[in-house]
């Protein structure tokens, strides 16, 4: 590519800042017909600085407006990660009149040569997140000992009719409850000898989902971990699953389960106050790694978000899995270009397809006949490829991005993202390709894997091919921007 602009890797489908740099996913609520996704914000660089809350909104989570930057730094700090919640029934006594929305957030305070103080602060809106008023008061809560005080999710809790907090402490995650979101009283704090402890833990989110095909709901915490740089991986986010009685966590698993397989999913948190007619728990992340967000290869704007997915959980035997899948908005921005049925592919007869788009998604039912290994290959152009490797001996799927366009930023970027599953059975593979990334999910959901990449374009062609034998393609959609 002979010119590096604005426009230069610029998602079609994705929420990525006009300009300057961007990290993770704020303050996400649902209220009076738009979604509003806040984001940590330097507006002043393309790299992470003076943490401002810039604003978006949209009605679909797809196509996004982007508006004024909603909460600036003050004296008490800069505007770290937090939530938002719409106050229905004046609880906080910010809205006399009728409901609006409330911000609770870390301000974060470095003075130099002194230790990083962070404390939760409170923001309200009167007019749906146009404006913002930070609380006198400020700050409403602050810990005395811990300096990792940060990242503060909200929510209310029905069985106890009250808010609950859920903030990031170090190694562990504590909780909170609340009459008013004002006065905050300590609750309990978990995470002690639980999960990984790779890096710091940030960006909890606790809600309830439930369970496919059965009428009853367990709780689900998220917990992102920060990059260890003696680690491969850099950051990533992990999942408790358990209960939650109002005042403390239990899990009901001693293993450390991984939310997604990629590299490029970090600090994702849910949306507040979806209605109850909907029903949904839906879930964004930041789409980057702290390992190189500061040094990929965009100009004048930095980082994106994943799409939008529906979070449930499936039961299998006494363990629990969240899946993950795109949300239903994302439909009518595709139409069918291709439908395949029962394709054979064999070493000396791979399929392709000729594909010149924006960008697109396949959804393929994979059959293994005999075959030691299969692809799933994205040719960018005709020396730029990402592929999407099925070892059926080593019962893995490997996405490798070594070649798929610029990744000279990062020696960590070329390394291969794996997902360790049955790979003798049928596969299923939905993949969502855009312009600088692809979101793969497997088995409706049962594992996700979030990638970005860089390539000159997004596709000239997909092909399939098999090493050692038969696959068949039994079914297969490859879908394309709808006119």
């Amino acid at each position: 590519m002979s010119t590096h602009n604005l426009l230069t890797y610029r998602p079609n489908l994705h929420f990525a800042p006009k300009e300057n740099w961007m990290n993770d996913p704020n303050g996400m609520v649902y209220f009076k017909g738009e979604y509003h996704l806040f984001f940590q914000h330097n507006p002043n660089d393309s790299i992470h600085g003076p943490m401002h809350w810039g604003h978006a909104v949209s009605k679909d989570m797809i196509s996004w407006e982007q508006l004024d930057i909603a909460l600036y730094p003050d004296d008490l700090g800069t505007i770290f990660s937090g939530s938002a919640v719409v106050d229905w029934h004046n609880t906080s006594g910010f809205f006399p009149n009728e409901p609006g929305l409330v911000a609770i957030f870390t301000h974060h305070l470095h003075e130099e040569g002194k230790t990083p103080v962070q404390r939760q602060s409170l923001a309200f809106s009167s007019d749906q997140g146009r404006s913002w008023i930070k609380y006198e008061q400020n700050p409403v809560l602050v810990h005395e000992t811990k300096v990792d005080f940060r990242d503060p999710k909200v929510m209310w809790h029905n069985d106890t009719n009250k808010w609950v907090m859920a903030v990031a402490t170090g190694q562990t995650i504590s909780f909170y409850s609340s009459l008013n979101l004002r006065e905050w009283k300590f609750e309990s704090e978990f995470g002690e000898r639980m999960g990984s402890h790779d890096g710091v833990w940030e960006c909890p989110d606790l809600f309830e989902l439930p369970i496919i095909g059965k009428n009853e709901s367990k709780w689900v915490l998220l917990v992102s971990i920060g990059d260890n740089p003696k680690l491969e991986s850099g950051s990533r986010t992990q999942y408790f699953v358990g209960s939650f009685d109002g005042h403390r966590f239990t899990p009901h698993h001693k293993d450390i389960k991984w939310l997604d397989a990629g590299k490029d999913n970090y600090a994702g948190v849910s949306f507040s106050d979806i209605p109850e007619m909907d029903g949904r728990r839906i879930y964004l992340g930041w789409m980057s790694n702290w390992r190189y967000a500061n040094k990929v290869p965009t100009y004048g704007w930095r980082s994106q978000m994943t799409l939008p997915r529906e979070l449930q959980l499936q039961q299998k035997q006494d363990s629990y899995a969240v899946i993950q899948t795109p949300v239903k908005e994302l439909d009518s921005y595709f139409s069918k270009s291709d439908s395949l049925g029962n394709v054979v592919v064999s070493d000396d007869s791979p399929f392709q397809l000729e594909l010149n788009t924006p960008y697109f998604m396949f959804d393929f039912v994979m059959e293994n006949v005999d075959a030691a290994s299969y692809s799933i290959t994205l040719h960018h152009t005709s020396d730029q490829i990402t592929t999407l490797h099925i070892d059926t001996k080593k019962n893995l799927l490997l996405l490798d991005r070594s070649q798929s366009g610029k990744v000279d930023f990062s020696s960590n970027f070329t390394h291969v993202q794996t997902i360790e599953l049955d790979c003798t059975a049928t596969l299923k593979l939905c993949a969502v390709a855009d312009s600088s990334s692809i979101e793969v999910f497997v088995n409706d959901g049962e594992y996700a894997l979030t990638s970005l990449i860089y390539p000159d374009k997004i596709c000239s062609k997909l092909s399939v091919s098999s090493e050692q034998g038969t696959i068949n393609i039994v079914k297969g959609i490859i879908s394309v921007p709808s006119e």
